[in-house]
């Protein structure tokens, strides 16, 4: 019983500031990148994607198979009072908790947020579930954290290594799920 996830960065949102669950519309304009996405996803493929805005809309251009329920499981991380704010503009409080939770991601988070490791095992459920119901191949368009942290797993490393990847807007990834506890990834931030 194998599953095929093919993880998908939403559309841009030109944000100049962490974008959390604040729901900022995806920019789409780029069709013909669009299209090279569309066509390097399996055809008929099952779609499913975050209940945030920019993840529905990016994932309703790209559907050829049946559109699953939005998850909010698959949300980026909660930023709570960070979300909007650029790192430069925190106050002097927040500051060195900022840096932290950059430079040391796991337990810590922003205020009225949630950790790194707090979003990580909420996406992994998520992903669970999906594993346990679907087999051959599934699309899950979400976000940077979300999907980054579906990479970690997979690849067994710790947040801080997770950190090093880049995952472009409109960019494909792909983990295979072969069996409880074992994962293999196949391609991190392919921009088609």
């Amino acid at each position: 019983m194998s599953l095929r996830l093919w993880l998908v960065r939403h559309g841009p949102t030109h944000a100049k500031a962490p974008v959390g669950w604040r729901d900022l519309p995806a920019d789409l304009s780029d069709g013909a990148a669009i299209a090279r996405l569309r066509a390097a996803l399996p055809e008929a493929a099952p779609l499913i994607s975050s209940d945030l805005g920019r993840a529905v809309t990016t994932g309703d251009t790209l559907v050829s198979g049946a559109r699953l329920a939005h998850d909010a499981a698959l949300r980026e991380i909660n930023f709570g009072r960070w979300d909007g704010v650029p790192h430069d503009a925190l106050p002097a409080v927040d500051a060195p908790l900022a840096r932290r939770f950059w430079e040391q991601p796991g337990d810590i988070a922003p205020p009225e947020g949630e950790s790194w490791n707090m979003m990580a095992a909420r996406v992994a459920g998520a992903v669970d579930r999906l594993c346990a119901s679907n087999t051959g191949d599934l699309v899950i368009v979400a976000h940077f954290g979300a999907l980054l942290s579906i990479i970690q797993r997979a690849a067994a490393m710790p947040p801080a290594a997770a950190f090093s990847f880049t995952l472009a807007p409109l960019s494909l990834s792909r983990v295979d799920y072969l069996a409880p506890g074992k994962w293999r990834v196949e391609r991190v931030n392919h921009c088609p």
